[in-house]
């Protein structure tokens, strides 16, 4: 059994919030690392998550999926809405964790709720020389079914930060998330400043159609190679 198979306990409790997840240790590291969490009514043990970090290790990242502080706190629901500051800040203290582990580039995504955190962190610590200060948090983003709107609610767009969004994202979005079309991902994407990329998969809805065997067969190397044909090995 390989090390990336068997993902050791993680826990950090110097910083607060503190850290708490899962380690995926390859076992031919590339030297890059890749933070991962879950959306708003998961944990870092959500299915999707798992698949991808495991095959991210067999790549060899270093992948850590981490639960949110608000899922720290409580094992069920969702997140409170004055609770997302705290969960950014958990978030950061992941990557400054993860950057102890990994030598090279290190990542940062999640799905859903997980990845609108995730790119709001990087969005609001990037000082104005944004284009080169950008790589000193994160190299680029991977958002699993970003939640545009609420489903029924196009109008109430979650694109506010886009406009500060120097890291290069690649988004994974369901050609039926209610959360957001196909075609209301692209016109969002060209509010970010940075490269960005989107990957569409056909048919599947928010939870990016994982519940079925052939996707889960399929989809973590799917994933993995837009990831890596647009970031670079």
């Amino acid at each position: 059994m390989t090390d990336e198979s068997s993902p050791q306990v993680f826990t950090d409790v110097s910083v607060d919030p503190f850290v708490r997840g899962l380690l995926h240790r390859p076992a031919r590291p590339n030297g890059n690392g890749l933070v991962l969490t879950h959306g708003a009514g998961a944990n870092c043990q959500a299915p999707l998550l798992v698949a991808l970090a495991g095959t991210f290790a067999e790549a060899g990242f270093t992948v850590l999926r981490c639960d949110l502080p608000y899922r720290q706190d409580r094992p069920y629901g969702p997140p409170g809405p004055g609770e997302a500051k705290r969960d950014r800040a958990g978030l950061k203290n992941a990557l400054a964790a993860l950057r102890n582990l990994a030598s090279g580039r290190i990542f940062i995504g999640g799905h859903s709720y997980g990845g609108r955190q995730a790119s709001m962190l990087c969005a609001e610590l990037v000082p104005e020389k944004a284009q080169k200060a950008a790589p000193e948090l994160a190299a680029g983003l991977l958002l699993l079914s970003y939640p545009l709107h609420p489903p029924r609610k196009p109008d109430q767009l979650r694109t506010q930060h886009f406009f500060h969004l120097h890291a290069p994202a690649l988004f994974v979005q369901g050609a039926r998330d209610p959360f957001g079309s196909v075609a209301e991902i692209e016109q969002a994407l060209n509010l970010i400043p940075a490269k960005t990329k989107l990957m569409t998969v056909e048919g599947a809805g928010h939870d990016l159609g994982f519940k079925s065997k052939a996707r889960r067969e399929e989809l973590p190397a799917k994933v993995l190679a837009d990831f890596q044909a647009f970031f670079g090995d």
